[in-house]
């Protein structure tokens, strides 16, 4: 069967659609990393002995294997091999504590691990206490099956789990949502209207362990086009690669964005054959859009979701730029809607909880099935939808904008402050490169706003004069109480910036 004729069918598999093109465009790239490459046939080959490897090990459909390691084409064979076996994956992240990760590792119940030599050096002292067969990505050709070894069909069910991604929790054991094929399906559909297809090219400098990662991965090679690998992101060495292999595609998230727009000698690259860009994950400023609108060729779109599923936003920059400083309309087929603190669904106009519904949404928290139910809200006729912690208002042309996260809210004085309002005021100033700001107890007001702020080079600005030159601009109960200065902000590996490491340091000073 064609992939064309898979893509029109209600369900598929990426495995069956890699296969396809392995037979209609064997020496096609599919995968590009550090000078080294492997074409179609040479991908769908490696699929094969994966699977059979897990196969001739016990592992069975509906069984989980783990990957801990940094992207490199190994680490994406691994990842199709194992699904091609009906088996489910669990990507970590690397930056996790040795601890963390055994506690993760041990949640899922992988009974084999993927992993790099950094990994396994940091892993060492939790060695004893993981369960899971370490297999070694870099110098795993005596574990793999022989080439040209076939593994066992399996049938897959669109419900079973395709992934399990663990959220990015700075305390205690992550959540682990679990993904079904259903959901991977709908994203790789999606794909041929964003441009992915044989011709296309993706850069991907963020890890394969993010969703945010995996939704432009997973439809690039669906869809038979190749994508460039990059372990560890670096501005020039990035618009370095777009040239060179003439990148049609990418996803980046906003600080990303930031430094490539920052980057001396930007424009010496020649990045006319970019047809779409794709930024997700964290707060896109309007401002930011638009720089990147006006001097990098080709579409932006922001997509806004999470890695649970629901309903997912889109914003074509490029055709509205009179909307950038929202995240777009509900995409098709996508059902969003706005609630109170008490649940019930809200009118127009009025500001609450995002929830939404999609063919795309996780099956639950792995494990945790309290947590996933706490995650959910039905309607009055009994529909599923994902609630976002997020807050959010339409606009009159149904546009969403976000207003911040539910969690992120300070009440002062029995007012509710939206930090991301107060930020935005603090981007004006001339001297600040980036900021934040979080809410603290305070024993007057209940809550009272601060700010860290990243100042721009060289730049010999006081906080005292920031906190001056902001308060005169506000209203009283929106007040900063102080402001702190920072070399940077600590953000996690796909650039959300970590406000509560910043709270808790402040709070314990």
């Amino acid at each position: 069967m064609s992939a064309e004729a898979l893509l029109d069918r209600d369900f598929g598999t990426v495995s069956e659609l890699v296969h396809e093109h392995a037979l209609a465009q064997p020496a096609a790239l599919a995968l590009i990393e550090d000078g080294r490459q492997l074409d179609y046939a040479g991908l769908d080959g490696c699929m094969d002995r994966v699977a059979v490897a897990l196969q001739r090990d016990g592992l069975q459909p509906g069984d989980v294997v783990a990957i801990c390691a940094g992207s490199s084409i190994e680490y994406g064979v691994a990842f199709l091999g194992a699904l091609r076996a009906g088996i489910a994956v669990a990507p970590l992240a690397p930056s996790s504590t040795p601890e963390s990760l055994a506690a993760m590792i041990a949640d899922c119940g992988a009974k084999v691990l993927f992993l790099d030599a950094a990994v396994a050096k940091e892993l060492e002292p939790q060695r004893a206490s993981i369960a899971a067969t370490h297999v070694a990505l870099m110098s795993w050709n005596d574990w793999l099956a022989p080439q040209g070894a076939q593994p066992v069909p399996v049938a897959i069910d669109p419900d079973a789990a395709f992934n399990v991604i663990y959220s990015s929790g700075t305390t205690g054991t992550p959540k682990g949502i679990v993904q079904p094929h259903r959901m991977r399906w709908a994203h790789v559909r999606r794909g041929s209207d964003s441009g992915y297809g044989p011709s296309s090219v993706t850069i991907l400098s963020t890890p394969l362990y993010s969703n945010t990662t995996l939704v432009s991965f997973f439809p690039s090679l669906a869809l038979g086009g190749a994508v460039v690998l990059m372990a560890k992101f670096d501005a020039l060495k990035y618009l370095k690669l777009a040239e060179q292999h003439r990148a049609t595609h990418t996803m980046l998230v906003p600080v990303q964005y930031q430094r490539l727009m920052d980057s001396e000698g930007f424009e010496r690259f020649d990045l006319s054959s970019f047809h779409m860009k794709f930024c997700t994950s964290a707060p896109f400023s309007a401002a930011l859009k638009k720089r990147v609108l006006e001097r990098w060729p080709g579409g932006l779109v922001e997509y806004y979701g999470m890695t649970e599923g629901g309903g997912t936003c889109v914003l074509q920059a490029h055709r509205f730029p009179d909307k950038l400083h929202t995240v777009g309309r509900p995409a098709p087929g996508h059902d969003i809607r706005l609630i109170d603190d008490d649940g019930h669904e809200l009118p127009a106009g009025e500001a609450g909880e995002i929830v939404g519904r999609s063919p795309a949404m996780m099956n639950g928290y792995h494990n945790q099935p309290d947590k996933g139910r706490q995650a959910e809200w039905y309607d009055a006729s009994g529909q599923r939808f994902i609630r976002t912690g997020d807050v959010g208002r339409f606009d009159s042309d149904g546009f969403l904008m976000l207003l911040d996260r539910k969690k992120d809210m300070i009440i002062s004085g029995g007012f509710n402050i939206y930090p991301s309002d107060l930020e935005a005021v603090l981007a004006q100033h001339p001297a600040i490169d980036e900021a934040t700001v979080v809410g603290v107890p305070s024993e007057q007001w209940g809550e009272t706003p601060i700010a860290f702020v990243v100042l721009q080079r060289g730049s010999t600005t006081t906080a005292e004069e920031i906190k001056s030159w902001f308060n005169q601009r506000i209203g009283k109960t929106q007040r900063l109480s102080a402001v702190e200065l920072k070399d940077t902000l600590p953000r996690s590996a796909i650039g959300k910036v970590l406000k509560r490491e910043l709270r808790d340091a402040y709070l314990a000073r």
